[in-house]
């Protein structure tokens, strides 16, 4: 392809892709595939290899990290970045609402917005590309992170008009992206999060910019940097209109409150709703709806007049320590977890909170009969803030981490640049067990019934040692089971046998293997289409798939080298257990047709089809697209000015098409 073709289809490419992106992370409705916006993604980075000069700032592939820096440069902001002063209950607000009104008059409409438990960030656009983003910092001087901020994908790159604007906007992390990396980290013996909004915090501030774009960070913004009237605005919930027109991610839970009856009325469903969000608030923010209003209010020294935040109330309380416990997890950490004296916190009753490892327990002195304060961290991990030195009775007992294993007696490990201490019998029934569970839960096999007590019991009477067990169960061996009726067993045994014909995907990511988790194990499954073809990948194959890691592809191969997984692979086929992936595409046989089950390259221009078009209607046939030649690869369709890659595949001797041939066997 020549320069004129190949900046044609970047162009065209870099539209797409922004207009898939935007749907997909901006309204949550994805109008392609994600193997489509892969292959589009993986031709875009092909293009942009060829012709460097292509690479634009606004291109969706420099949303994948760039290159590792030294440290973060200072932004001046040119608007102070004002906190918001605060206010704890209904007399406060109530005298926040009269203050306005005595200030500018009772015609007032307040804006309620969620406040999202984050951090601040500015956002510089000129001529609608992104150009500049920092940290909120002391208000007047932040970090320039910017190239943190391109890996987020609710960030537009390029906005809908070519305007010149500053936003502000909440940086934050999913509850579900906490968990996962709270789990990674636990299982890499690091230490954990203590919530979201460090771990967002955290990730924003790493200079390695690939560190960033692993998180899966999520953006709402809230406001203009500077005067809304420069663009034809008077109100502050039309401002927040215009930017999600012009591609901004803006929270839609919003509302505007004619009185201060209606914000308490708001702040009330919240109080009591905010545990459904997927992500955390921790409290409102109510702002004067009209710009005219905001002037006539003013600021003070600290914080706008015409805006405050409603903070919920504190959630730490406190308890006593009881006992320290120690469980093994599926990976052999071993994890210690206070046993409290039972206490309310955030609306729930609360008994444990984890301690992490054995380095905290010493840094914050804990010890057994400690009075301690805890809370639940980011509303969803209980945790132990600190210990009340001053009710000590000196019958407490400090703890010392045994060391040897608490399930199996094995002598325990500390890996070198790890915290976690971690037991490494592969035998540990505490291991196996975890395993099992694992595998049942619901977003891996999904078999209801078979929970963590079920799985226990089965184990302790030798009627399963590996998953594999799990489908030689019959309804006579489980009504042996204590609190285990007829008609509890029967759904049981129908979950199993409905298990056996799950997607790939949900059995790869039961398997538990270390560092794929649930998008991981679908993009594999995806992309190879059988576990047989997986388990003969290489860490090269891995490693040339978008999103898979050189950690993930190092522990794909690992596990499947072990000799003992491939005797459980085939015991799991034996027992008719799906070993093939069965999602959105559709699999085709091999031998079917002359797609099915080969590994197919498209280089080159086509005239008859589009890229996208060829490449649907082939892998619903059954065949697996490739971004590059190898010797794996079956087919090389060629297309007018192929180049390289047509190269490679007639050193290699990979059979080659050209278009006319593709489309004959298309239409058959």
């Amino acid at each position: 392809m020549d320069r004129m073709k190949a900046e044609q289809r970047v162009n065209e490419l870099n539209e797409l892709l922004r207009n898939y992106g935007h749907a997909y992370y901006v309204l949550d409705k994805p109008a392609v595939p994600d193997a489509i916006y892969d292959q589009l993604l993986n031709e875009l980075l092909e293009l942009e290899t060829l012709y460097p000069d292509l690479v634009f700032p606004d291109s969706p592939t420099q949303r994948i990290g760039g290159i590792p820096i030294s440290n973060f440069d200072k932004v001046t902001h040119d608007r102070p970045m004002l906190s918001l002063s605060n206010v704890f209950g209904e007399e406060d607000l109530l005298e926040f609402d009269k203050r306005v009104r005595s200030g500018a008059g009772d015609e007032i409409e307040y804006v309620c917005e969620l406040k999202i438990d984050g951090l601040a960030v500015s956002l510089l656009y000129e001529d609608g590309k992104f150009v500049k983003g920092a940290t909120r910092g002391d208000g007047r001087i932040g970090e320039d992170i910017t190239v943190n901020l391109r890996t987020i994908r609710a960030i537009p790159l390029k906005l809908e008009q070519p305007v010149t604007l500053e936003v502000r906007g909440e940086v934050f992390m999913p509850k579900k992206s906490f968990h996962v990396l709270n789990e990674q980290r636990g299982e890499r013996g690091e230490e954990l999060f203590a919530n979201p909004r460090n771990a967002a915090a955290g990730s924003l501030r790493q200079l390695d910019p690939k560190v960033a774009a692993s998180r899966n960070l999520d953006v709402f913004i809230y406001g203009i940097g500077g005067d809304g009237e420069t663009y034809g605005l008077s109100e502050h919930n039309e401002s927040l209109s215009y930017l999600a027109g012009l591609g901004f991610k803006t929270n839609q839970e919003r509302h505007v409150a004619k009185s201060v009856e209606e914000v308490l009325a708001y702040i009330e469903k919240w109080t009591e709703n905010r545990t459904k969000l997927s992500y955390e608030i921790d409290g409102i923010v109510i702002k004067v709806n009209r710009f005219l209003h905001q002037q006539d209010l003013g600021f003070t020294a600290k914080s706008p007049k015409w805006a405050t935040a409603y903070k919920f109330p504190a959630e730490e309380v406190m308890t006593t320590v009881r006992d320290i416990e120690l469980s093994v997890g599926r990976t052999g950490v071993v994890t210690p977890t206070a046993i409290l004296d039972p206490v309310s916190v955030a609306g729930t009753t609360v008994q444990r909170a984890s301690l992490h490892n054995e380095d905290l327990i010493k840094e914050k002195d804990i010890r057994i009969g400690d009075k301690v304060i805890i809370r639940k961290a980011g509303d969803i991990i209980p945790e132990v803030v600190s210990v009340i030195v001053e009710q000590r009775t000196g019958d407490e007992l400090p703890f010392e981490m045994p060391k040897n294993c608490p399930a199996c007696d094995s002598e325990l490990n500390r890996i070198e640049g790890e915290v976690a201490l971690r037991c490494v019998n592969p035998q540990c029934p505490a291991q196996i067990t975890e395993g099992l569970i694992h595998f049942v839960s619901r977003n891996a096999m999904n078999i209801d019934g078979l929970g963590e007590k079920v799985i226990e019991q089965l184990y302790r009477e030798d009627l399963i040692k590996d998953i594999s067990d799990i489908y030689k169960l019959n309804k006579e061996q489980l009504l042996e089971l204590d609190r285990m009726g007829d008609k509890s067993a029967s759904n049981l045994i129908a979950a199993i046998e409905d298990s056996r014909s799950n997607s790939m995907e949900k059995l790869l990511f039961g398997l538990g293997i270390r560092h794929v988790g649930e998008r991981g194990a679908r993009i594999l499954s995806e992309h190879f289409g059988s576990m047989e073809r997986l388990m003969e990948a290489t860490k090269e194959e891995l490693v040339e798939i978008h999103e898979i890691g050189e950690k993930m592809a190092d522990s794909v191969v690992t596990y499947f080298d072990n000799e003992e997984v491939r005797t459980l692979m085939e015991r799991l086929r034996e027992a008719g257990v799906n070993l093939t992936y069965t999602g959105t595409r559709v699999r085709v046989e091999a031998g079917a047709n002359a797609f099915a089950g080969k590994k197919i390259v498209l280089t080159g221009k086509l005239e008859q089809l589009t890229r996208q078009e060829a490449s649907v209607q082939i892998e619903a046939l059954g065949g697996k697209l490739s971004g590059s030649v190898s010797k794996k690869t079956d087919l090389l369709i060629a297309g007018e000015e192929a180049g390289s890659k047509l190269d490679k595949a007639r050193e290699l001797k990979v059979d080659i098409w050209d278009e006319a041939r593709l489309v004959e066997e298309l239409n058959k």
